[in-house]
């Protein structure tokens, strides 16, 4: 990984940013922080050299937009200012819930690409949340076996973590993020000024994704989020300029090292098993992703102090601060045994066994493999009153 940052010049015109480099199997690609970055995308993807044997992203024979109505609106003419229109197809709209990020709705991308003419040497760009970037990001790595991906994150939890490390992916009926691939984009253009028109909902469950970086390796991060989170909260530019690139700059460490998920990098999914199930158990209609890994969190620093040492009183500090965030919705009125169920199911567990990250200390976890159901299950029927501590 390597970062480095530029001022803004008469020359370019673009503003001010910070560049981090991140490596992976199929060449090197950027990840660039700053505002207004998404009015210059035609510069941006000018200015991005090709990989080993590829061709640059100027080199194209069209940039087709995928989005959803409701992000279109909000930032559509933005980004249309700063593109080429002559390259620049009609952006193609699908709905992002979570409901529907389904292969039927991979399927219909597809077939709308066959119909406007995209060919190998199509540029996807993805402009949206979480799932607008993960079934962009799995049609990109799918449709005539590959092309090219962008990625332009405009929730929070787009820009700290979704957007970065090449996974991709769908859910099934089963389970969350069941079918999908392992495949980089050419480049991601994180913009915070994207981020003033979400709601405070959404912006508060990208705020829960920040949390799990102080968690599973930043104290520091944790600290400054015990006493800055409001700040955070209410946009502040200052506090958005300290987090975002900080979490960069940690998954980007951690994909380089671990680009499949075969050791370090499980430990991003910290709170993810819980919340995958909570996600599943209620049809992914229920949550927004962040609020289930806020749950996810809890439930994972409780299991934490009966299985793995974890202390308490750090266990309270982590869940008062996913309280302070904002309200969550309540836990999912399924039965343990369902949840169990359907963590079983999950794409982590290996040969039935229950895998789940959990906390040593702030600043680091570990996975921790053939958990004992029953430890799952007190913690999941005890999931909705606050702990001792915290209610004291």
């Amino acid at each position: 990984m390597n970062t480095h940052r530029r001022a803004a010049s008469k020359e370019t015109d673009l503003p001010a940013l910070i560049c981090i480099g991140v490596r992976s199997s199929s060449g090197a690609y950027n990840i660039l922080y700053g505002r207004g970055l998404s009015q210059g995308v035609s510069e941006l993807l000018e200015r991005t050299k090709a990989g080993a044997g590829g061709l640059a992203l100027a080199e194209n024979t069209g940039v087709f937009l995928l989005s959803s109505p409701r992000v279109w609106r909000h930032v559509g003419r933005k980004i249309m200012f700063g593109l080429d229109r002559t390259a620049v197809r009609r952006p193609i709209l699908f709905d992002d819930r979570e409901a529907r990020k389904s292969m039927a709705t991979v399927e219909r991308l597809c077939r709308q690409l066959v119909w406007a003419g995209a060919d190998r040497r199509a540029v996807l760009v993805a402009v949206g949340g979480g799932v607008v970037g993960d079934v962009c990001g799995y049609t990109a790595a799918s449709y005539l076996r590959g092309v090219r991906a962008v990625h332009i994150p405009t929730t929070l939890v787009g820009q700290v973590d979704s957007a970065i490390g090449g996974k991709t992916g769908v859910n099934l009926p089963e389970g969350k993020n069941l079918v999908g691939a392992f495949y980089p984009p050419k480049l991601v253009i994180a913009d915070p000024d994207t981020l003033a028109t979400l709601p405070n909902r959404e912006f508060r469950s990208g705020i829960y994704e920040v949390i799990k970086y102080g968690v599973i390796g930043d104290a520091r991060l944790f600290s400054y989020l015990e006493q800055n989170v409001e700040r955070l909260a209410s946009r502040d530019q200052a506090a958005l300029d300290f987090v975002i690139p900080r979490c960069i700059r940690a998954k980007a460490r951690i994909v380089e090292q671990d680009e499949r998920e075969a050791g370090l990098r499980e430990i991003l999914n910290f709170g993810h098993t819980f919340a995958h199930a909570f996600e599943t158990a209620t049809a992914y209609r229920r949550y927004l992703h962040g609020e289930a890994v806020g749950w996810g969190m809890i439930a994972a620093s409780r299991l934490g102090v009966r299985t793995a040492g974890f202390s308490s009183d750090e266990s309270a500090r982590i869940e008062r601060l996913v309280r302070h965030v904002g309200p969550l919705p309540s836990p999912p009125r399924v039965s343990g045994k369902r949840l169990l169920e359907i963590m079983g199911a999950d794409k982590k567990t290996r040969g039935g066994k229950f895998r789940f990250v959990l906390p040593l200390q702030i600043g680091k976890v570990k996975t921790v493999a053939d958990v004992p159901p029953d430890a799952v299950h007190a913690v999941l029927a005890d999931l909705g009153r606050p702990s001792e501590r915290n209610a004291s």
